[in-house]
């Protein structure tokens, strides 16, 4: 999930909201619906992660042909998704890529439903890491996303392509990242150091 995080720009809930449709191998994106404004946009998904998501899928397939076998109710989707494909809860696309490893009771309708990951597993799981690493900043899983759009600029792709791919409505939200990057591609070697 971090690596997915990191290499697509995705926010937290963004992530572990994705469905096996959202992910498409042969063009190399990622489908986020219903990001923040409510808003569908597409991002790059990473060729390092298309053999590890690949293998995920087979083990969490697994776990979706258990939910059929004991005849839980599928997935949670949006009520008009619902309501105009019934059975599109217990089909393979709408399942969570990120399942949670036990079904729940859903409070708003009280059936047996598999749910995603919940947020605090892997923010739980990062700020481990984060200290493991010896690391003395405070880093968050939105750190990961921030970096994203730092080294994109770094790497000289233009601040449109990097608004379109953070699902920024205004180009000045992305811009906060070129004060972030300005140090690293200003190219200047302090005196002290030379």
């Amino acid at each position: 999930m971090a690596k997915l995080i990191y290499g697509a720009g995705l926010r937290l809930q963004e992530c572990l909201r994705l469905r096996i449709k959202d992910i498409d191998f042969d063009n190399k994106r990622i489908t986020v619906r219903a990001g923040k404004g409510d808003k569908d946009r597409i991002t790059v998904l990473p060729e390092s992660l298309i053999l590890p998501l690949e293998f995920h899928m087979e083990d969490i397939k697994k776990l979706y042909e258990q939910d059929r076998a004991a005849g839980m109710d599928g997935v949670w989707l949006p009520g008009a998704i619902e309501r105009k494909y019934p059975n599109a809860a217990k089909e393979w696309g709408w399942f969570w890529l990120f399942p949670a490893p036990n079904p729940a009771v859903d409070p708003r309708t009280t059936r047996l439903r598999r749910h995603h990951v919940h947020a605090s597993t892997l923010q739980r799981h990062f700020k481990k890491a984060v200290k493991a690493a010896g690391i003395a900043k405070n880093g968050t899983v939105h750190s990961l996303r921030h970096s994203f759009a730092t080294h994109l600029l770094e790497n000289g792709y233009d601040i449109r392509t990097i608004q379109k791919l953070l699902g920024h409505a205004r180009l000045e939200t992305t811009m906060i990242y070129t004060h972030l990057a300005t140090g690293a591609t200003l190219g200047v070697i302090s005196p002290l150091d030379s």
